[in-house]
């Protein structure tokens, strides 16, 4: 899938809105639904990618009052940090970008979690069955070891 596709289906999802978070990928899921399965297991790579890119200490260290620290990490949340890059990734390609290259940017009070079951539902939608799949690069909170050495 090509940056373009990703973005443009990225783009469908209104997370400043109030309504929750299922409400709020539907209308991605119902594009990606369309998809081939090929299109949709490639959207799933692309995402995680980008999540595994925002994996660093840097990025961890500004996500606001459980931001990862060297000396004290009892308050630091693996999962809401990957919650706070699927966060950074559904506000866009320009604030994903930009957030990237600054890691202060890192949204403070806010995540996204359904971000991360976008492209299952959609593949159940389509094929009616459990989406299987595991992408080739690993988002989960400190997969990214270059991102996390001093």
């Amino acid at each position: 899938m090509n940056e373009e596709t990703f973005w443009s289906i990225i783009s469908l999802l209104d997370v400043e809105s109030s309504i929750d978070g299922e409400e709020i990928i539907q209308p991605a899921v119902e594009v990606l639904t369309k998809m081939s399965v090929k299109d949709i297991k490639q959207f799933e790579e692309t995402l995680s990618y980008k999540l595994y890119l925002l994996d660093t200490k840097e990025h961890a260290k500004n996500i606001g009052e459980n931001s990862y620290s060297e000396d004290d990490t009892s308050y630091f949340s693996p999962d809401l940090f990957l919650y706070k890059r699927c966060l950074v990734i559904s506000k866009g390609k320009e604030f994903y970008d930009h957030t990237l290259n600054n890691p202060i940017n890192m949204p403070k009070d806010y995540s996204f979690e359904m971000l991360l079951s976008l492209a299952s539902v959609a593949y159940e939608m389509r094929m009616k069955k459990e989406f299987e799949y595991i992408p080739g690069c690993d988002y989960e909170t400190f997969s990214n070891l270059e991102g996390w050495k001093s």
